[in-house]
């Protein structure tokens, strides 16, 4: 049977060799610290178990939905209002099953074959791979050092510019840790109505933000409702990634688009958790600073601990993620990331997974425990990589 052509822009070469090494040494008995998945560890909070517990105990609830509760939007709207002092109609919201499916039907809802959408590099996979599965064609505008990792649009030529469908901006960003300096946002708004170019915001990591920031939403700035959408996701803040609960909220005609796209293709989200996000979203918000003042623990942790042993990473300013340099005697990311494997036993993820300008960078997840961290570090040190 030929399947279709759209498949050949995928692979999973480099996560697949990266976990079946992994697996190889645990058989072998060898310790692993698995720093490479941004799963949070952290446990769910009992008030949102309690919700998904109770609604499934109830046999109504296990019908189609058909819709997003009324109490979930007026939840959404109401988070927005108290959290990011932005005003949001119950019609500018909308569920999905998690920013991953959520970015790909966005991209079917809006492009065609051969449309330009602009990502930056490097970026979360699931950037690219929502665009693929439009059949359009991604536009890398890339996130330097020099820049501070940052998005600078005025770099990108005006025929590009003019030609894109949408660009996706994601601060606090995956993988790269950047967050956003003033008047960022007003620079791409501006910039963005100038082209006519729909602006995308990942606003996954806004509660992750380290000395003393405090993350915000995209639609916060002016003008930005009226040039484009944010996918704000439950996952890294109430620590339910597996629940896959985000939602799609800003710009009604884009937010009615994907709407209009899933209604062909699904039943609505499952009615219990459903009811957990209304209980997240309603319920005490207190884990989130300190689980926040945790992930700093462990950013400090791995950076500080790391440049203690000759590894020159500088501090993450937000999200679960730290982006380090290689060694300067490796050229390769994913040959680096077997070596330390396979000499240390900590797992991390490469550079060039997440695009061209990853290379020379290697991603960790901060989902483990400060201690368990600088035990990792302390088996880099004894390994002799940075002797």
């Amino acid at each position: 049977m030929n399947f279709s052509k759209r498949l050949d822009r995928f692979g999973e070469e480099i996560f697949a060799a990266l976990n079946n090494k992994r697996l190889a040494l645990e058989a072998q008995g060898k310790k692993i610290w698995n720093l490479s998945v941004g799963t949070p560890d952290f446990p769910v909070s009992e008030h949102i178990k309690k919700a998904l517990a109770d609604a499934a105990m109830d046999p109504e609830n296990w019908k189609y939905s058909l819709r997003d509760l009324p109490e979930l939007t007026e939840a959404v709207c109401s988070y927005y209002a108290k959290r990011y002092g932005v005003h949001i109609e119950k019609d500018q919201v909308m569920s999905c099953y998690g920013t991953q499916e959520g970015m790909g039907h966005l991209a079917l809802a809006l492009c065609d074959k051969g449309d330009t959408v602009l990502l930056p590099d490097p970026c979360y996979p699931v950037f690219q791979s929502g665009t693929f599965l439009a059949d359009a064609d991604p536009w890398y505008y890339p996130l330097t050092k020099e820049n501070d990792f940052l998005p600078v649009v005025a770099d990108i030529p005006e025929d590009v510019a003019r030609k894109a469908k949408y660009i996706i901006v994601s601060l606090p960003a995956n993988p790269v840790g950047a967050v956003a300096k003033p008047g960022i946002y007003e620079e791409i708004i501006e910039w963005a109505k100038k082209y006519d170019v729909l602006i995308v915001h990942d606003n996954a990591y806004s509660d992750i933000i380290f000395d003393g920031n405090r993350g915000g939403s995209f639609l916060a700035h002016q003008g930005a409702m009226e040039q484009g959408v944010e996918f704000f996701s439950l996952s890294k803040s109430f620590d339910v990634t597996g629940a896959r609960i985000s939602f799609l909220v800003g710009r009604k005609d884009v937010v009615d688009a994907v709407r209009l796209l899933r209604s062909q293709i699904d039943f609505g989200m499952f009615l219990p958790i459903q009811k957990a996000a209304i209980a997240a979203l309603t319920g005490p918000c207190d884990m989130i600073e300190k689980q926040c003042a945790d992930y700093e623990e462990r950013r400090d942790a791995l950076c500080q601990g790391a440049r203690n042993i000759g590894w020159n990473i500088p501090d993450t300013g937000g999200s679960m993620f730290v982006w380090a340099p290689i060694p300067e005697d490796y050229t390769s990311s994913m040959e680096f990331c077997m070596d330390l494997l396979e000499k240390t036993g900590v797992l991390c993820t490469p550079g060039s997974s997440f695009g061209p300008h990853g290379e020379g960078y290697v991603r960790f997840a901060l989902v483990l425990p400060p201690e368990e961290i600088k035990n990792a570090l302390k088996s880099i040190k004894d390994s002799g990589i940075f002797a």
